[in-house]
């Protein structure tokens, strides 16, 4: 009997694991394709035998160069390969911030992985001027500011353009909506970009838009394709997604490549915008992106909500400071209400606020034990 116990137990540990292990490919894939806006349908292939396929994306306006080739047939990922061909006659750009920072040019290598770090001073908003300087002058009308994961855009920015050697405003200082900004066609060779910011800022790519290059091919991405499958090609994410693929073939330089013709674009859906706390608030919005905050209350107006801002400059947040104007690195808190003792102007224990009570305690303890002496005296001497 015992024995049928054990095997039934196994069994179930057994079928359960095996529930749980076929469940969590696709919770994966349900968190990773929520960062992506945009898919494209790829199926009815005439193929026979797997056939490396080439998915044009020559109408396509992409921001980030991040794809998720689903398999819809067995919910998995496939490994891909993306082409950008060089575009001729755009103008190679140079980088340079103040205050100086030593990998400025991060944020012009077309890799959204990599990011330029602006440090928030401590008192203030953060303030960073970014000039991007060419030698031959460019014509622009868009900005573009791609942010690494869980980072709020700048609350203000401002740029400028040496036209004719003046020093000519462009966009005159505005809150910061969106991640491109958009502006009269303008011709210079010198830009300057200024962010003023109230969350720590980590710009991945800040892209000029350059209205006078011409390009001779389309950008292309290449997969394995089986027979009779069915695809989904995610792209345009607002954040890098951790896609886990299997091992990839040659992609780079396949022959027999099967090319698709030109697919349209659909919205995906499952998107998901950014939201790390769940404060229903975008984190590019989020004036304290890690810690929900759904008012987004900024009393002191330096652009960092005040549940991630530090009044009393003690190193302690306001989140989880249990005195947010005074200074106490120790948090003492002696009646355990979850006020600090520097700034408790009640007490909350009972004998704290009534200080007659221990008195009246021990009156009443003397009174008892007086009687139980007078009762024990007249009991010895009953029995005498």
């Amino acid at each position: 009997m015992k024995f049928k116990t054990l095997a039934l137990f196994i069994f179930t540990c057994v079928i359960a694991a095996t529930a749980n292990a076929q469940a969590l490919p696709k919770n994966q894939n349900s968190e990773a394709i929520s960062a992506f806006r945009l898919y494209k349908e790829v199926g009815n292939l005439q193929i026979a035998t797997p056939t490396v396929v080439e998915l044009p994306f020559s109408n396509d306006l992409l921001e980030r160069f991040e794809f998720a080739v689903l398999d819809k047939n067995t919910n998995t990922f496939e490994p891909y390969f993306f082409q950008q061909k060089n575009m001729i006659n755009a103008s190679p750009v140079s980088i340079s911030t103040s205050p100086s920072t030593s990998n400025a040019s991060m944020m012009n290598d077309n890799n959204t992985k990599t990011y330029t770090d602006f440090i928030l001073p401590e008192d203030t908003q953060g303030n960073v001027k970014i000039t991007i300087s060419s030698a031959n002058a460019i014509t622009s009308s868009a900005l573009t500011t791609l942010l690494a994961n869980n980072v709020s855009l700048p609350n203000y920015v401002e740029i400028r353009a040496q036209v004719a050697g003046e020093n000519r405003i462009i966009v005159a200082s505005k809150r910061m909506e969106g991640q491109t900004i958009n502006f009269p066609q303008t011709t210079s060779n010198k830009w300057t970009i200024t962010f003023l910011f109230g969350q720590p800022l980590r710009i991945s790519e800040l892209r000029l838009k350059q209205d006078d290059y011409t390009q001779t091919s389309s950008q292309t991405l290449k997969f394995l394709a089986q027979p009779a499958h069915n695809y989904r090609v995610y792209f345009e994410p607002d954040r890098s997604a951790n896609i886990k693929v299997g091992e990839a073939g040659n992609l780079v330089s396949a022959e027999e490549v099967f090319v698709l013709d030109p697919v349209a674009s659909q919205n995906n859906p499952a998107y998901v915008i950014a939201d790390i706390d769940g404060d229903k608030i975008p984190d590019i919005r989020d004036n304290c992106v890690e810690i929900a905050n759904f008012d987004q209350q900024d009393i002191n107006s330096n652009g960092r909500g005040d549940v991630c801002d530090d009044f009393d400059k003690d190193g302690i947040n306001n989140e989880i400071d249990n005195c947010q104007n005074n200074p106490n690195r120790n948090q003492a808190d002696t009646d355990g209400d979850d006020i600090g003792d520097v700034c408790d102007t009640e007490e909350s224990r009972i004998t704290e606020r009534n200080a007659w009570l221990p008195w009246a305690g021990i009156v009443f303890a003397v009174i008892v034990l007086v009687v139980l002496l007078i009762l024990t005296a007249k009991s010895n001497s009953t029995k005498q």
